[in-house]
């Protein structure tokens, strides 16, 4: 009979082993200056509009801007926008997504229906 010795590692290791566990569609929730993404695209999309908005091209960045979506004032879910800013004098609502899900494609259509907004969708 063969005994295999445990590996030993420590509690920082294991918590950064345990902590970066995928998420449902192969997203890695990452954090950018004190700043949580659910993904390393939505963040690296986050510094480009910085930049943008640092060579005055957009203004008014926001991040995570909820909607409440409501038919005949009953509230039937919300929407979580991950940007919104101005470009060229509109204001442009973006979600970054790796996944258009039936759910996000509803809440677009709520979204357009409501609030006029059609949803900026960016992509890898």
């Amino acid at each position: 009979m063969v005994v295999k010795k445990a590996k030993i590692i420590s509690s920082t290791d294991y918590k950064i082993l345990t902590s970066k566990k995928k998420g449902k569609y192969n997203n890695r929730k990452t954090e950018y200056k004190g700043i949580k993404f659910d993904s390393i695209g939505e963040m690296n999309r986050y510094i480009f509009l910085k930049d943008l908005e640092s060579l005055k091209v957009i203004s008014d960045l926001k991040l995570q801007v909820s909607y409440d979506l409501k038919v005949n004032g009953c509230l039937i879910c919300r929407y979580r926008a991950d940007f919104c800013y101005v470009r060229d004098g509109l204001q442009i609502t973006e979600d970054f997504k790796g996944v258009i899900t039936p759910i996000f494609k509803l809440k677009a259509k709520l979204m357009k229906a409501i609030y006029g907004i059609d949803i900026l969708i960016t992509k890898k």
